[in-house]
């Protein structure tokens, strides 16, 4: 699939779009972070960065290592049940927030889970760009809704993340080995 064409830059010194980039952190893969973030610089600045998810359990220990060094928002959500949705809900209503406060010109959901396709649809009505991320197994509806879908698990290694520069923030250097 191509970008959306109101993300194509014409000008090098136009600025570049403004992106939120919301992360189901419990369906998706921290290992691929840096690699995300690098793929998201391609579209525009994420000038929102989001992850959800319940953060006092374990699963998610390997995202709390990389939230400050990739100025990711964590944002809690209990599981008061087991086999509910709410991670999936709180993502959903900041993207309704986001979307209706017209602070982003285009989102990116980090996901696999199908459960996105219709806030997907949704943003996609209002002539916003929305690219995906997540892994091959994605459901199709999900991937059909975006304008751009990335499969994390094909892309080319992940670049790794250098220590933060005090001045210009993180950078990308190339993987060794």
């Amino acid at each position: 699939m191509q970008a959306h064409p109101q993300h194509q830059p014409t000008n090098p010194f136009a600025p570049r779009p403004r992106l939120a980039v919301l992360i189901d952190a419990e369906n998706a893969r921290a290992a691929q972070a840096a690699q995300l973030m690098a793929q998201v610089a391609k579209f525009g600045k994420a000038t929102a960065r989001r992850a959800y998810g319940d953060w006092t359990t374990t699963q998610l220990a390997p995202w709390k290592k990389l939230l400050h060094t990739l100025s990711i928002r964590p944002c809690q959500q209990f599981r008061f049940t087991s086999g509910k949705n709410a991670t999936d809900s709180a993502l959903i209503m900041d993207a309704m927030e986001l979307l209706h406060a017209r602070s982003v010109e285009g989102f990116c959901i980090v996901s696999s889970d199908s459960d996105y396709t219709g806030l997907a649809s949704r943003i996609q009505e209002t002539g916003l760009a929305v690219y995906g991320f997540g892994q091959r197994w994605t459901a199709a509806s999900f991937v059909a809704a975006c304008d751009e879908f990335i499969f994390l698990d094909e892309e080319v290694p992940a670049p790794t993340l250098a220590a933060p520069c005090p001045q210009t923030g993180p950078t990308y250097s190339p993987r060794a080995g």
